[in-house]
């Protein structure tokens, strides 16, 4: 293979990892206000990805193979010792701050807040709602799947089926929901 074509695959691997190496680059930018360990992730991230835009501009010179294994190779252990420090750092920044929200338990007083109701009317909602709109997804696949030949009534009457029974489940529902609220 060229390495013109080479060159053309490591740019287009390049252009793919935008999703990954745009934020890396936005939380290096944005310093401080990132932890430390966000910011070394990004920096493997962005070194990870670095490696085949500069592998696609080696790719354009004569350079022999075994130096563009070598880039290659450079670039991805870089990326994973950044991503190692990042991940120990990680460790480090969550047990301080398991420390913190410690210490400050043991400062404030315990307060025994109320816990808010379930939602009884959703749940009952729900609970209606779910079995017929099954019910209604069999039955129209059922009607579809054993039909002799797909035909436009066959078609018509699953839809028209599933939606009368999707309907009044709907309706159902709704009106158990309205029950069980005003209970």
């Amino acid at each position: 293979m060229s390495h013109t074509t080479l060159a053309l695959g490591a740019t287009a691997l390049f252009a793919a990892g935008c999703v990954w190496y745009l934020p890396a680059a936005a939380a290096l930018r944005a310093g401080a206000d990132r932890p430390y360990s966000h910011r070394i992730a990004a920096a493997s991230c962005l070194a990870f990805w670095g490696t085949p835009a500069f592998l696609a501009v080696l790719l354009l010179t004569p350079a022999p193979w075994a130096a563009l294994g070598a880039v290659a190779a450079a670039g991805v252990l870089t990326a994973a010792a950044l991503l190692a420090v990042a991940r120990l750092q990680r460790t480090r920044e969550q047990h301080e701050e398991t420390e913190r929200w410690s210490t400050l338990r043991r400062t404030l007083p315990t307060l025994d807040e109320p816990r808010p109701a379930p939602a009884r009317p959703q749940l009952t909602f729900l609970l209606y709602l779910l079995p017929g709109n099954i019910v209604a997804s069999v039955l129209a696949a059922t009607v579809l799947l054993t039909a002799d030949s797909l035909t436009r009534q066959s078609a018509i009457t699953a839809t028209m089926t599933a939606v009368g029974i999707s309907a009044a489940s709907l309706a159902l529902a709704g009106t158990r929901a309205q029950a069980t609220r005003r209970h």
